[in-house]
């Protein structure tokens, strides 16, 4: 079991993390640019609601100065069908707001998502092998709605606040303007409550986070299949459950710490706004008595007082929400900024009419992290011992003639496909300690032959093959297909000229059906059974209950591993590539003979 946090230590360090700037800010905004009719329409509403919200304190004042007194029954049923309606539209008003507040948001999340999604396809096999797929899930999930948050609440909630505390606080001062003054005059009480626990709820949000994610990657690790597997093999369920406990505690504990904190800062505000309210109280009820101030001016004066701190709370709490919403998006961003190491040209070609001529060309290779914006935040962290791949290999040849006349194995006769097999076994699982996995390869595959490489375990074969599909490109020397440098092509035209079968074949949790047109979605049923009998399973197929619509499990698992494998050569036939390279693809399947 990996226990390191692999390619994301590049990007959450103890010792750095961003902090909220204009540009993270501005880039946030962006996100909402496409629903700037919806945000707009939403802004117009917040300033109905506040408006109709003004209107029941004055009417309330009304009833108790002027209406009661005079006994006048007629505007007194007036007044009180008012109190009864302004709720009422306001609550007509909420529901739409509260819809487009929802298209918003949700309309960010499916932005964010889809944008993260597209990136990490586009990521070469390099990150996938540094990096727990559980901190992916957790990026994609609890991230992204941590950022739509900020979108569709907390900045709604922002400009409801700053418009109701500018509205109040002009009633206000039309009605006393030194108790208006004494209202705010604790202003800063609440300013000072916000910068003394906000920065401290902000970093315990990103740690909360970045533990979470932890714990998603090792639940990840040890609940597919595979894990399970290797867990109860090895017998240490117990061992794994003692980690998870430790890594649910921290969870417990953190969380514990940010609800005290939360806490604490909400009694802090509500002392704050008991002060204040105290305060306008004790010197309006005095100037009711002395004459200076009406009874219902005291009380509507109260009911704008308690909107008012309300608001203010709210904005007050705006940073702290904001900043911790913000961590949501300073993740969702750190993966989105992540370079690219295998990228197509703007002017790349596209391969036509493919004989299948290959060329390595002084092919060297190494696994170390480029020289990139990727390595930089390596160093700054000092993480450098973290970066682990789970594929490399010793040199595939000291002597660019040596190598290809020793161990590349030839049949310069046969029809059909130009194809690579290599003998590689398990333990060519290695790290990339090894600074150069292949040096100065050099060797030239004819259309329709057929070439084997033929090796110890740790030579490279493996490597090799990945370099063709461009899994990953060379660190100096280039691989040609009909004379084409495959940097030079579209990713697209090369993956459909370039078949492989790997030595851990994927099938999902579907049927052998819809496993086998991941290779073609337009293949004929016809064309599935022609494939399969090619790789000598249709008969099994067609033997189990479910035919071709039998559910495979996860991974395959419930079929065995010359069952996957053989459905894993079918579809590849069924791709019928004008390139196939096979990873000891034969190994599970010792019956079946390439022809």
């Amino acid at each position: 079991m990996s226990h390191g946090m692999g390619w994301f230590s590049f990007i959450s360090g103890p010792s750095e993390k961003p902090k909220i700037s204009w540009s993270l800010l501005r880039r946030v905004l962006v996100y909402g640019k496409p629903y700037r009719w919806k945000i707009a329409a939403m802004l117009v509403l917040i300033l109905i609601t506040t408006g109709l919200g003004l209107i029941s304190p004055l009417i309330m004042r009304d009833l108790i100065d002027r209406t009661i007194p005079q006994k006048d029954v007629q505007r007194l049923l007036w007044l009180s069908l008012l109190l009864l309606v302004i709720p009422l539209v306001n609550g007509l008003i909420s529901v739409v707001q509260r819809r487009l507040n929802s298209q918003v948001g949700e309309g960010v999340i499916f932005d964010l998502r889809v944008a993260l999604y597209s990136h990490l396809q586009r990521m070469s096999l390099r990150f996938f092998t540094n990096t727990r797929v559980g901190e992916l899930m957790s990026r994609l999930n609890n991230d992204v709605i941590g950022a739509q948050n900020a979108v569709s609440n907390t900045i709604v909630n922002i400009i409801t606040n700053f418009v109701q505390v500018t509205a109040i606080l002009l009633v206000m001062l039309r009605l006393e303007w030194r108790l208006t003054l004494i209202s705010v005059a604790i202003l800063p009480l609440f300013i000072l409550a916000a910068r003394l626990m906000g920065g401290r709820l902000r970093d315990i949000a990103r740690q909360a986070m970045d533990i979470n994610a932890q714990m998603n990657a090792m639940m990840n690790e040890t609940l597919n299949i595979a894990g399970a597997l290797l867990v109860k093999l090895f017998g240490r369920t117990g061992v794994e459950i003692s980690r998870f406990e430790n890594r649910a505690m921290r969870v417990r504990e953190i969380g514990v710490k940010r609800a005290t904190i939360g806490t604490t800062f909400f009694v802090i505000v509500g002392l704050v706004s008991a002060v204040g309210t105290a305060l306008v109280f004790g010197l309006g009820g005095y100037l009711v008595i002395e004459g200076l101030f009406t009874i219902g001016t005291i009380v509507a004066f109260g009911a704008y007082l308690t909107s008012l701190y309300g608001a203010l709370q709210g904005l007050t709490n705006a940073p702290v929400e904001f900043a911790t919403s913000v961590v949501s998006f300073e993740r969702v961003f750190e993966v989105l900024d992540l370079p690219l190491d295998i990228e197509e040209k703007p002017d790349a070609i596209w391969l036509h009419d493919v004989r299948g001529e290959l060329i390595f060309d002084q092919v060297t290779f190494k696994y170390q992290v480029a020289e990139t914006s990727l390595l930089s935040e390596v160093t700054r962290y000092g993480q450098m011992d973290r970066v682990t791949t789970v594929l490399s290999g010793d040199r595939l040849a000291s002597s660019p003639a040596k190598r290809s006349n020793a161990d590349t194995q030839t049949n310069g006769g046969n029809a059909g496909l130009p194809a690579l097999l290599t003998d590689l076994s398990e333990n060519e699982i290695v790290t990339q300690a090894r600074a150069v996995a292949l040096a100065n390869i050099e060797f030239k595959v004819q259309p329709g032959q057929l070439v084997a490489l033929v090796g110890p375990s740790g030579a490279g074969k493996t490597t090799l093959t990945y370099l063709i599909p461009r899994l990953y490109d060379p660190t100096s020397g280039r691989i040609m297909i009909d004379g084409f440098d495959l940097r030079d092509v579209t990713l697209e035209s090369l993956s459909s000229q370039i078949g492989m079968v790997t030595q851990e074949n994927y099938l999902f949790h579907d049927t052998i059906r819809t496993n086998l047109l991941y290779a073609r979605l337009d293949a004929t049923q016809a064309e599935l059974e022609a494939a399969c009998r090619a790789a000598n399973i249709h008969d099994f197929i067609v033997g189990l209950p479910e035919g071709y619509d039998t559910i495979v499990g996860e991974r395959g698992y419930r079929l065995s591993g010359g069952e996957k494998q053989r459905i894993a050569l079918a579809r590849v036939i069924l791709k019928n590539p004008r390139i196939l390279v096979l990873d000891e693809a034969t190994s599970p399947a010792p019956s079946w003979h390439p022809t």
